[in-house]
């Protein structure tokens, strides 16, 4: 490491005023109520967990991050094996649950080569294994005696799962299958926990029985040897390279040739070969194949808050500590201004400060419908009721709570990801040139982020599924069939008044902004329904018109759901009349500033008039930016994000932004213990390193 600079660097001071008294001043013009806003988010026993998790962490010299932005990948992954490897450990010797396990590793800031086997290597083992394979494959992998991986995106097809090139044969005479990859494009790539850790993997492949094609089923395939960790014969394995982020994990390729598996390995508590009759069986209830892929999506958008969240208290911290030039109105003896201060910077901060709380109301409901949807489906299983062929698309539209439930986690996963994705760029630009620096804890979150916004279904495919779901209650609608659900009843009441007209009072009443945004999704339903239908336009010509469908309906649920969050009694009984006003103005700015951005398919629905626009921008807005900038600094505090976690000089709660982003350039910047030797005519690249002078 280098040498601490000279004692009269270290006595230099910032210019006044300091980081810690702006942020107090901030902190004292705000009267919202932080601890109890803080545990209506996360919940006090949530809150005290993290407290204790963050502890133990700090404690363990494993999970020291002065280092993590200046090693290369090959240092960095290595180094992220033993945290994976320690925090396992931890998990064991304090017997944590399977949440404090997955708060530990939240918490650590960055993936370990662990985190697809804790992840969803471990849920399709739960969700899809037989009591048999239970004890053959999921005991194990529980103690890590086996490590996993979820192998199914493949070189030449992501999203289009059905796709898949990939195939598993069986094979009557001996009761196996044989895995095998027909060509280059069949390789499986990108696979989390793969390129090098992983000696087991659940590999999604065509099913063929008889030379017909069941489509894409699950199988467990062990892919190394479990003494030598070397590639079993006829498997061929490694890390795909360093990416954009993500790179203390080692995403991997895999290909087979004509490999053998025994018939144990085909996961089968939904469907199985029959090893007697060489038949397929079906599955009892074949909408519960889905619930893995709707799990991720769901906890993706409850995921989404958090992520932004971050990007935005470090901004808004280091907004409110930053001072740069002088309002031009201003009194010339002011001093700077704080950058928070100015309205360019506040219209890009704030709506993302109402957005983090929208994404994470909406990612509460989200969930709760899930566990909803699991329960009612268990007991549709357990009565024999459901008697569907397979395929979320196939199921009947507006009458099924997975239907609805896997459209909303398709659309919202699109919309959230891409919010908090599109955000923290905002957030990394808005902290101005320091935003370029990977100390200021954006750059390296953003970049690890990223890969959200195309895995578990790219967000511009997946809005095709929600314009499919919408299409069809569309049709229900008008055939008289529909159901009570939310989407046919703001179906069914854009119909009826269809005639009368919208005229929302969207300025003054904040549930009639709810009712416009309902609007502007049915109308924009029975267009594209017109369009498919009647003037049979292709799928694809209509695929522009599905996207912003698709980002219309979603934008409609979250609008509601915070709404319907600012204005529960769970609210009101938690927080007090301060805050939850404060709460209320975030609502309206997260909805009417989305407004103000999408105006053109409300003025042409008929929910808002020209005028309601340009007052929605030149006043309303511009309001609710005054209202709550006050509150800012204390909005981001509510999160509780500990600076251990934030790991940025710039976010620092106690505004000490200069002081330790020096620091970090002077002192833990290994590139400065090095003499370069600069001379061209000296083949040398160093000198020696100063450590050793």
């Amino acid at each position: 490491m280098p040498s601490p600079p000279p004692a009269w660097v270290q006595a230099l001071k910032p210019a006044g005023p300091h980081g810690s008294e702006l942020l107090a001043k901030e902190r004292a013009q705000s009267n919202v109520a932080v601890t109890e806003l803080a545990e209506l988010l996360h919940t006090k026993e949530t809150l005290d967990r993290q407290k204790d998790l963050v502890a133990v962490l700090q404690s363990e010299k494993v999970f020291d991050k002065s280092q993590s932005q200046s090693l290369g990948r090959v240092e960095r992954i290595q180094r992220a094996l033993a945290k994976g490897k320690r925090l396992q450990q931890l998990s064991v010797e304090r017997k944590w649950t399977l949440e404090e396990y997955h708060a530990a590793a939240n918490l650590i800031g960055e993936p370990t080569p662990y985190a697809l086997h804790a992840s969803m290597f471990l849920v399709t083992l739960r969700e899809q294994s037989n009591p048999e394979q239970r004890k053959l494959f999921l005991e194990r992998a529980e103690k890590y005696e086996i490590i996993g991986c979820y192998a199914q995106t493949e070189l030449g097809h992501g999203s289009n799962v059905r796709g898949l090139e990939t195939t598993a044969t069986w094979n009557p005479e001996d009761k196996t299958f044989t895995l095998h990859s027909p060509t280059l494009t069949a390789s499986k790539w990108w696979i989390g926990s793969l390129g090098r850790t992983a000696n087991h993997a659940v590999v999604m492949a065509q099913l063929f029985i008889g030379g017909k094609n069941y489509g894409p089923h699950p199988f467990v395939v062990q892919i190394r040897d479990l003494q030598t960790h070397l590639p079993l014969e006829n498997v061929y394995v490694g890390d795909i390279g360093p990416k954009f982020g993500y790179n203390t994990m080692d995403n991997g390729f895999l290909l087979f040739n004509k490999l053998k598996i025994p018939h144990i390995s085909m996961l089968a508590r939904f469907s199985r070969v029959d090893p007697d009759t060489n038949k397929y069986v079906r599955p009892a209830l074949p909408t519960l194949v889905y619930g893995t892929m709707t799990w991720v999506r769901s906890n993706i958008v409850l995921d989404a808050g958090s992520v932004l969240a971050r990007g935005v208290t470090i901004a808004t911290r280091y907004c409110a500590v930053r001072r740069q030039f002088q309002d031009r109105d201003a009194d010339r003896n002011a001093g700077e201004t704080q950058v928070l201060n100015y309205k360019m910077v506040q219209v890009r901060l704030l709506p993302l400060l109402a957005s983090m709380y929208a994404l994470h109301f909406t990612g509460r409901g989200m969930m709760k419908l899930y566990q909803e949807s699991q329960t009612r489906m268990k007991g549709a299983t357990q009565s024999g009721q459901d008697t569907r062929s397979p395929g979320p698309e196939e199921l009947r539209a507006g009458a099924d709570l997975l239907a609805d439930l896997h459209a909303t986690s398709c659309g919202l996963k699109a919309l959230a990801s891409t919010t908090a994705g599109e955000g923290l760029e905002i957030c990394r630009r808005a902290c101005g040139g320091h935003g370029y620096s990977s100390y200021s804890g954006i750059g390296p979150w953003y970049s690890d982020y990223l890969p959200t916004l195309t895995w578990e279904g790219d967000n511009y495919m997946l809005t095709q599924q929600v314009a499919r779901y919408l299409l069809k209650a569309a049709r229900a609608v008008l055939a008289g069939k529909g159901t009570g659900n939310d989407t046919s009843q703001i179906l069914q009441s854009y119909l009826a008044r269809k005639d009368k007209g919208a005229s929302f009072d969207i300025l003054e009443v904040d549930s009639e902004i709810v009712a416009a945004f309902a609007w502007r999704t049915a109308h924009l339903t029975f267009e594209a329904l017109k369009h498919r239908d009647v003037e049979k336009r292709s799928w694809n010509s209509l695929l522009v018109d599905f996207w912003r469908l698709s980002t219309s309906h979603s934008q409609y649920l979250v609008v509601k759901n915070f709404y319907d969050s600012v204005s529960s009694r769970e609210l009101t009984s938690s927080v007090d009349a301060a805050t939850a006003e404060v709460l209320r103005k975030l609502f309206r700015l997260y909805a009417l500033h989305t407004l103000e951005r999408e105006a053109a398919d409300f003025y042409s629905s008929g929910a808002v008039t020209v005028r309601q626009i340009t007052l929605t921008r030149t006043k309303a807005v511009l309001s609710l930016l005054d209202d709550i900038r006050p509150h800012a600094v204390r909005l981001v505090d509510a999160w509780q994000i500990p600076d251990w976690v934030l790991d940025s000089s710039l976010g620092r709660s106690d505004g000490a932004v200069y002081e330790d982003l020096f620091r970090r350039a002077s002192q833990e910047n290994p590139v400065n213990d090095l003499i370069f030797d600069p001379y061209p005519w000296n083949e040398a690249v160093l000198k020696k390193p100063l450590s050793k002078l």
